[in-house]
């Protein structure tokens, strides 16, 4: 039995990464730790297939070993200190770039958009204290503080299936297991993975955040 290397999820923010020797983890940290582990693990000979997953995403991250460790840590994305706290799951781009921002106040950010509402729908805005743009920033903001909790279960469910998929695939329980990640049953989930290597097991649940699992 393996000793476990890995407590991943330990920030949802800040990037860091874990590692696999077939079933097997074999490091976690930041990628220069986890291109290092596979690049070491790859030149003893590793039959297994090696990967380096995204604790933020779930989502494989290739990197190329060859060469010297110089020659792949160089060889490895340049975060900068925006990449470093960016939101791993940025909305959706609407398809129109943004307009140059203009006057205004800048130290806010505030980007001008067009809106279409009802007739209705301006007349009650323009009624309300500050005005319309006031008011919707205010709505906004409070739909996004109603949906938080359900975009981070949501998006826990998701990575955790993103790394499921390539790695317990064809495992025992496999199906059963992902129809209980996405229903929320912790449990289940947690009695369908029993039989699953402990380290890909563990993994998996972390992403998912189950709170009773």
């Amino acid at each position: 039995m393996s000793t476990p290397v890995c407590d991943p999820i330990t920030s949802t923010i800040r990037p860091s990464f874990t590692a696999f020797l077939g079933v097997r983890c074999i490091a976690v940290g930041n990628l220069e730790t986890n291109a290092l582990a596979v690049r070491r693990a790859a030149a003893s000979g590793a039959a297994q297939p090696l990967l380096i997953f995204d604790d933020r995403t779930g989502s494989v991250v290739d990197v190329d070993i060859r060469g010297s460790d110089a020659e792949t840590l160089a060889r490895l994305p340049k975060m900068s200190p925006d990449d470093q706290t960016a939101d791993p799951y940025p909305p959706k781009d609407s398809g129109s770039e943004l307009p140059p921002r203009g006057r205004g106040r800048p130290k806010l950010g505030v980007i001008a958009r067009e809106v279409t509402l009802l007739p209705r729908h301006w007349d009650w805005l323009t009624a309300q204290p500050g005005g319309a743009s006031v008011t919707l920033r205010k709505l906004v903001d409070a739909a996004r503080r109603d949906t938080a909790a359900g975009d981070d279960t949501r998006r826990a469910r998701e990575r955790a299936y993103r790394f499921m998929s390539p790695m317990a695939g064809d495992m025992a329980g496999f199906e059963e297991s992902t129809r209980a990640l996405f229903a929320g049953d912790g449990r289940k989930c947690l009695e369908l993975t029993a039989g699953w290597p402990g380290d890909v097991r563990d993994y998996a649940l972390r992403l998912a955040s189950f709170p009773d699992a």
